[in-house]
């Protein structure tokens, strides 16, 4: 991916890198972004997800862990589009999850919006700052480390 990035980001190019695939990838569009500062993407959260199928299945609700999950690759896009896709061959694993809440449920129908801000880096492990919205009301929130390895 070259320097210049065009908005939207659709999933097309957030699968060229992250190695998510369904029912995994979480993201499906990036509609903000600063380079090396901050990311806004939003996931449409649809009655067809599989994890509806077993958890809560008579009231439908996204697992927190899901998306715990979404702001985790929410965070990997913005520092794969920092880098202008140049870290091919990279993976970026979850190391830790500090301070997470929970406000309100996330159920069907909703879209998640994800901002996402780094905090801090520190050899191959960034700290972001994380927030999830629906319809305007935060949701989750979290900080979450991130490391990079070789793939």
């Amino acid at each position: 991916m070259s320097n210049s990035l065009t908005l939207p980001v659709d999933v097309e190019k957030i699968r060229d890198l992250l190695p998510h695939r369904y029912p995994f990838l979480l993201v499906d569009r990036v509609v903000e972004f600063e380079a090396g500062q901050r990311l806004r993407a939003w996931k449409n959260v649809s009655i067809n997800e599989p994890f509806f199928q077993g958890h809560f299945p008579a009231q439908a609700v996204m697992p927190g862990v899901l998306v715990i999950e979404a702001m985790a690759q929410a965070g990997g896009l913005l520092s794969h589009l920092t880098r202008g896709g140049a870290d091919a061959g990279k993976l970026s694993y979850l190391v830790k999850v500090d301070g997470a809440k929970f406000s309100r449920m996330v159920v069907p129908g909703d879209r998640l919006e994800i901002e996402v801000s780094i905090k801090r880096e520190i050899r191959n492990m960034t700290l972001y700052s994380c927030a999830a919205f629906v319809d305007g009301q935060q949701v989750a929130c979290a900080e979450i480390l991130c490391a990079e390895v070789d793939a």
